[in-house]
């Protein structure tokens, strides 16, 4: 079936599902809605390049892990990949032409793919963070000893120092202020047991006068 250059914005409702092909490129599809495909079982060939894509959402490719075989999502506007959106899809996939942007993320989401792996050779880094990573304009696969997740990691240590100072500022304030409410507690009841002989003997003074008169 082919709806290639019809300036659609959503995927068509009306798709036969016994369709093997399905072409939809040269479109204005921003994204792909969860269960766009669930009711095409036989569906082998998806073509999807040349749109707008900049977002799959999870399920996006549901019911299509066991009869797709080539995916087509070149030439678009993806810089992300979720690996919730594909639920084991396996097939072979042209992902060139995305301004896609490597980071922590897409790092951590790569090995979750199942798709051929030298489909993943068409990630590249159009962007990259940290900028100073070497990843950009090249094959995000191919940069050795790359890992965009160590500023993070970095990022995440300092927050956990900065934590634990907090906490033990706190404590450190507490035990000090705890120190002088108790010496103050204390020498105030220093006080107090000070002033009792000298009550006491006024209040004999006082009797003793009483007596006498």
């Amino acid at each position: 079936m082919r709806c290639s250059n019809l300036h659609l914005t959503e995927i068509p409702q009306d798709i036969p599902n016994d369709t093997r092909r399905l072409y939809l490129d040269y479109n204005l599809l921003t994204s792909i809605p969860a269960n766009a495909f669930h009711d095409l079982p036989l569906l082998a060939e998806l073509d999807l390049s040349h749109n707008e894509l900049a977002l799959l959402e999870p399920g996006a490719f549901r019911g299509l892990a066991a009869s797709l075989q080539f995916l087509d999502l070149s030439s678009n506007q993806l810089t992300m990949l979720d690996p919730d959106a594909f639920e084991g899809v396996t097939a072979r996939s042209n992902l060139t032409g995305n301004p896609w942007h490597c980071d922590c993320r897409l790092q951590t989401a790569l090995p979750r793919l199942d798709l051929e792996p030298v489909s993943l050779t068409g990630i590249i880094c159009q962007t990259s963070e940290p900028l100073d990573s070497g990843a950009q304009g090249v094959p995000f696969l191919l940069v050795k000893d790359l890992d965009l997740c160590v500023v993070l990691k970095k990022t995440t240590d300092v927050a956990m120092l900065v934590t634990m100072f907090g906490w033990f500022t706190m404590v450190i304030s507490y035990l000090v202020y705890y120190v002088r409410h108790n010496q103050e507690d204390a020498r105030r009841h220093l006080e107090y047991l000070k002033s009792l002989p000298s009550r006491q003997g006024k209040s004999e003074e006082s009797s003793t006068i009483s007596t006498v008169v």
